[in-house]
């Protein structure tokens, strides 16, 4: 049995059409069904189930309210419910897939790739949840996927695409910061290797996904945006002004993952798809 947390999210629900099409029995389970957040209940849900195999998808991800008002949740979320629900797998004798993220890495490398064992040092409250996560996995469990991912887009859930879709339907010209660069990932592409390491029977241990090729993000609406006639101007960060620091560059290494045999598309081929299959 293969549990699913986080199942309407905007990964969640990529995993569950890919594990339908794939003929895969699951139970999805939302806030409703699981609070990650309540140990006691947590525990009773999941040895009651007792699945093989765990998905965990729930996370906190809205990075700039992560620096106050949600400040609190966010640690509840991606930290206390982590490690309930890391507990719960280890008392079952499960397999967990966690999601992590490249905001566990400060960015300051310049035009080096991050790889899974470079030196983490988060930069914002999201990515020091999200790494505390990632060591409360290591700590109480042996059978553990860890996956970096960065820059998620999908045709499920808000993400920079369809950001950028519905700003050009009211303006005629954008500006998008240049000065950040990184790796869309398509949430397919995503879900493929999530399904992938566990089929494979793949080494556990930590793992970086993202699509291949990196960009900014001005590089990364002009694809999306090409077949308008949007204006999309480059500007530096310092004109927009966020709460949560982003990383400058946080491009990372996906050498392990493609010595796995693991087909990884480019993000523009991967953009592409994502709207063909969208406009369907």
């Amino acid at each position: 049995m293969i549990l699913l947390t986080g199942g309407n999210g905007q990964l969640g629900t990529e995993l569950r059409h890919l594990l339908d099409e794939q003929g895969m029995e699951y139970v999805s389970t939302d806030s409703k069904e699981l609070d990650i957040t309540d140990a006691e209940k947590t525990m009773a849900y999941i040895t009651n189930l007792k699945p093989k195999l765990i998905y965990h998808c729930a996370a906190y991800t809205a990075v700039d309210k992560a620096e106050d008002e949600g400040k609190e949740l966010d640690e509840k979320i991606n930290v206390e419910g982590t490690r309930n629900v890391a507990i719960a797998a280890k008392a079952v004798d499960a397999t967990l897939v966690y999601i992590s993220t490249d905001y566990v890495f400060d960015g300051t490398k310049k035009d080096e790739m991050y790889k899974t064992d470079d030196q983490t040092n988060p930069q914002n409250e999201y990515g020091r949840t999200k790494l505390l996560g990632e060591q409360i996995v290591q700590d109480i469990l042996e059978k553990y996927y860890i996956i970096r991912t960065s820059w998620v887009f999908g045709q499920y859930g808000h993400n920079f695409v369809f950001t950028m879709q519905k700003l050009a339907e009211t303006r005629n010209q954008l500006t998008i910061v240049d000065d950040q660069f990184g790796r869309p990932t398509w949430t397919r592409t995503l879900a493929e290797f999530m399904v992938f390491v566990v089929k494979e029977e793949a080494p556990y241990g930590v793992y970086h996904l993202s699509n291949d090729n990196s960009c900014n993000w001005y590089e990364f609406a002009k694809e999306i945006l090409k077949n308008t006639d949007v204006e999309v101007l480059p500007v530096d960060s310092s004109q927009f002004p966020q709460k949560a620091t982003r990383p400058k560059y946080s491009v990372m290494d996906l050498t392990k993952t493609k010595a796995l045999g693991f087909e990884i598309p480019t993000w523009e081929k991967a953009l592409e798809s994502m709207l063909a299959s969208l406009s369907k």
